[in-house]
């Protein structure tokens, strides 16, 4: 244990390192560039903020920059490291997009020692020459699998660019793409792998649930879900229109929800969240885009409202829950076509899938069956000497007497004639007093 940490750490109830965590410790302390591989919710953030730390110089201008790939990973990143720099006296500074620029540019001029922004708004200050990077010490691309993707991966190129020739890298993911192999390509630096993926044991215990639904009853089904007791999930959708669609439908309901998605303002964005960790909100929709890296401390489920077209994708999901030991659940809903393709992308995969049903405000394993008919009872008559029982039809009491329950029931006499028999009746009455 870092004895500068042992604190926080005991404060949160853990006795010891994670593997990531301890892995790239010492390379990140001897100033090297790494790539860090470690299940999602391992402490991967804790895990290269310590050995940064340690070579910070309080007062010393900008000398930390950490991207993300969305506002709410900058921002919960930025609120973890300053929980963990409280005893360091450094100012730490978040830049993302959605967020007042001009406020941000008043904070830079206070020089922080640490930076964590997202790569548009920290590239666009770049070039406006409010934010310089000539005393960068060390640069961390989180979520590098993501944001090393299409313009992204240039834009990140760009900044690293502006920082000095020997400033430290350092990637971390939870999944594998083919550009975290050619890092050297890309940046001009050696940089050292440390995968923990195998031997990370940090995941809690997480169900991995297939629910069977109809197109036309999936704003239905989901609305079930919200009706489990304890129930509380994040819903990712693939396309903003498929969320916009169940949100107004919901609002039309009165089903209690959240919207997280990327064309909301940062307030609102904050107030989603807000509400959805406190329990104001039982579901909170969001697309992969927003929730990229989340962590919802104790989350119980996630819901897969359109199956992920990657296994990548699928990882990511499924990681916002089960995190640090905790217990979780994955439901994937859809069709039986769209099932099936699922399991044949996921095959290759360790994860174990089982159908689920919902019944009773719950999801089961199976329906029970539903109860037999109960056969017509056989009383016992007499035979034609009165002695002995025998099997016959079950009686029925009626006013004078009884008979066979199986005999037919005479219809009741119609009291009134038709209508237009009546209307002749009466006619020829009219005639024979008028004679």
């Amino acid at each position: 244990m870092i004895e500068q940490f042992k604190e926080q750490f005991e404060k949160r109830g853990y006795t010891e390192l994670t593997p990531i965590q301890e892995g790239v410790f010492e390379p990140m302390s001897q100033h090297k560039s790494v790539l860090g591989l470690a299940p999602t919710g391992s402490g991967k953030t804790v895990a290269f903020i310590m050995p940064l730390l340690g070579q910070l110089v309080p007062g010393d201008g900008s000398q930390i920059l950490i991207l993300a790939p969305s506002q709410e990973l900058a921002m919960q990143t930025t609120g973890v490291i300053r929980d963990w720099s409280k005893s360091y006296d450094v100012k730490v500074l978040a830049l993302t997009g959605g967020a007042n620029v001009k406020r941000q540019m008043e904070q830079l001029k206070k020089r922080p020692e640490i930076i964590v922004g997202t790569p548009g708004r920290v590239l666009n200050l770049i070039e406006e020459r409010k934010l310089k990077l000539h005393l960068m010490q060390s640069i961390i691309i989180d979520e590098a699998d993501d944001l090393l993707t299409g313009d992204t991966l240039e834009t990140v190129r760009s900044i690293v660019s502006q920082a000095p020739a020997d400033v430290q890298l350092g990637f971390f993911s939870a999944t594998e793409t083919p550009i975290l192999h050619e890092l050297n390509k890309w940046f001009g630096q050696d940089v050292e792998i440390v995968d923990v993926r195998q031997t990370d044991k940090t995941q809690g215990t997480v169900a991995h649930d297939l629910y069977q639904v109809s197109p036309k009853k999936e704003v239905e089904s989901l609305k079930k879900l919200a009706s489990i007791e304890q129930f509380r999930a994040l819903v990712f959708f693939n396309q903003m229109s498929t969320l916009k669609y169940v949100a107004s439908r919901f609002r039309h309901e009165h089903v209690a929800f959240a919207e997280l998605t990327s064309d909301m303002r940062q307030v609102q964005r904050e107030k989603a969240l807000k509400d959805f960790r406190m329990g104001r909100v039982k579901l909170l929709l969001t697309t992969d885009v927003a929730a990229r890296g989340l962590d919802i401390p104790k989350l119980p489920a996630v819901v897969n409202y359109d199956l992920p077209s990657t296994v990548n994708t699928y990882v990511h999901r499924a990681g916002r829950t089960g995190r640090m030991g905790e217990p979780g659940q994955v439901i994937s809903m859809g069709d039986d076509h769209d099932l099936r393709d699922f399991r044949h992308m996921m095959e290759k995969t360790d994860y174990q899938f089982e159908r689920k049903y919902y019944h009773k405000k719950a999801l089961v394993e199976r329906i029970p069956d539903a109860p037999k008919a109960v056969q017509p009872e056989v009383a016992a008559m007499p035979d034609s000497q009165g002695e002995h029982p025998v099997a016959g039809p079950k009686v029925a009491r009626v006013a004078n007497g009884t008979r066979p329950a199986t005999e037919p029931v005479k219809p009741a006499h119609k009291k009134n004639r038709k209508k237009h028999q009546k209307n002749k009746g009466m006619r020829k009455k009219w005639r024979d007093r008028a004679e």
